[in-house]
């Protein structure tokens, strides 16, 4: 979420931090937006904060897309196998100021909460997710990818460049509880139109070989309090809603 522009050249002109026509095709053919593509570290960010690496670029596509309205709960066909329960373990490293493990445990606590069959823990080795800082440089707040074989994605890069060495511990447990949210295979509740939380023209997002499909009980109409929306005002708190807390549970 929050991208900038990026800017592109035939193949031949293309130069180390651009985006080439045919990688932009790649992306489009697998469903996902073009609009703001930015070369990044590992790969491609496309959407404002989802991550492709270069063997996602390679896969066949296969579109999956159930909707019902234009600002609903959305998940992905990749989930994290739970079983009758599962605990992920996350942890994050030295590069981040300290005040974003307070924002990291209050995240952790906002899920665990919800008594869910997927619960986190924060660990100093042997973990599943990674929060690490972000490359100097970067134009997005934090980015984050989604689940493939039943585990959890297992990196969340934070600006911390932009956010500031203490930007509020509700606020930037917001950023980090939605970039979980990825990990585990949730899409923006405003994935058809991402204008809704973004401003600006309609943008939606595309299905792509991930899917975006409803989850039944959430709403077919605007959602403004949403964790999942794509973006967010500086300062702004996003607890779980009750609309939030459905999908929750409908899918863990």
């Amino acid at each position: 979420m929050f991208v900038f522009s990026s800017c592109q050249k035939e193949e031949g002109e293309v130069t180390a931090n651009e985006v080439s026509a045919m990688t932009l095709a790649k992306i489009s053919n697998l469903g996902f937006n073009t609009d703001n593509v930015q070369r990044v570290d590992g790969g491609y960010l496309v959407e404002g904060d989802i991550m492709l690496s270069d063997s996602d670029l390679n896969v066949s596509a296969k579109t999956q897309a159930l909707r019902v309205g234009d600002a609903e709960q959305y998940r992905t066909t990749n989930l994290v196998s739970v079983g009758s329960s599962r605990t992920v373990r996350v942890a994050i490293t030295t590069s981040l100021p300290s005040a974003y493990v307070s924002a990291l445990d209050e995240a952790i606590r906002r899920y665990n909460a919800e008594n869910l069959l997927i619960k986190f823990q924060r660990v100093s080795s042997n973990y599943e997710v990674l929060f690490s800082k972000a490359p100097a440089g970067s134009s997005y707040l934090a980015s984050a990818g989604f689940p493939s074989g039943g585990n959890p994605y297992n990196s969340v890069k934070v600006n911390s460049d932009y956010l500031g060495s203490n930007p509020g511990t509700n606020y930037l447990a917001t950023i980090l509880a939605h970039e979980l949210g990825h990990c585990i295979g949730f899409r923006h509740t405003d994935y058809m139109d991402r204008s809704y939380s973004c401003g600006g023209a309609y943008y939606n997002e595309g299905a792509s070989t991930v899917g975006a499909i409803h989850i039944p009980g959430t709403p077919t109409s605007a959602d403004p309090n949403s964790w999942m929306l794509a973006c967010i005002g500086t300062g702004v708190n996003r607890p779980f809603n009750s609309n939030d807390k459905t999908a929750l549970n409908y899918i863990y």
